[in-house]
């Protein structure tokens, strides 16, 4: 698989869609996605939703309507599954597929709350980096990728390993440098998530013989 046909396969996991749009001052197409907990619209104009404006939201057919009656096509199916993520959105835990009993190790990632959380989802964090479940690990820079490598022998056999960079503006390294540079150590993406508010998160695991 390429490395932009992954980039857009990576996306659809994070609830992203191209859709025609319809608001007070008129239509509008683009790319809408959903960051909970925030509903972000790309087109002739970038459009944020969030706090009040999620309240209520529902969905009308195929369409996703918020509560000042802005409409997006989604088509039947995902319009409902989105307004659900909306209204229920699942924990970070949950989204990344801790468990209780995992093995789970941090390195580099700034952010106070995540062996807390990892701890309240009933997973082990450790310090020995050997037979992990979940390692994440913080990769803003290409002497970062380049130790992805190095990493690999550290997680079980069907352990997972989440790449963590800096997202938007404040970015310093692409999506598809960094599967390039896990491509290299013998992984495979399967799943991207929006970490916080200021990191992305790619998961990595093994490639199957």
């Amino acid at each position: 698989m390429s490395s932009s046909a992954s980039a857009r396969r990576l996306r659809g996991h994070g609830q992203e869609a191209q859709v025609k749009a319809t608001f007070a001052d008129g239509e509008d197409e683009g790319r809408l996605q959903l960051e909970p907990p925030r509903l972000v619209f790309r087109g002739a104009q970038r459009r944020v939703f969030e706090g009040e404006a999620l309240q209520g939201v529902r969905a009308e057919g195929d369409d996703l309507v918020l509560a000042d009656g802005s409409r997006f096509a989604l088509g039947e199916k995902r319009a409902a599954a989105w307004a659900d993520s909306i209204l229920n959105p699942r924990t970070r835990m949950a989204k990344i597929g801790a468990k209780p009993g995992m093995r789970a190790a941090v390195i580099g990632v700034a952010d106070i709350d995540l062996t807390r959380e990892l701890a309240e989802a009933g997973a082990q964090p450790v310090t020995e980096l050997a037979g992990l479940d979940l390692l994440f690990y913080a990769a803003d820079s290409a002497e970062a990728l380049a130790r992805i490598g190095d990493l690999v022998p550290t997680l079980s056999d069907m352990g997972a390993l989440w790449v963590l960079s800096r997202k938007g503006k404040a970015a310093t390294v692409k999506d598809v440098e960094v599967m390039a540079a896990a491509k290299a150590a013998g992984l495979v993406d399967n799943k991207v998530v929006g970490f916080s508010d200021t990191l992305t998160a790619l998961r990595f695991v093994r490639r199957k013989a």
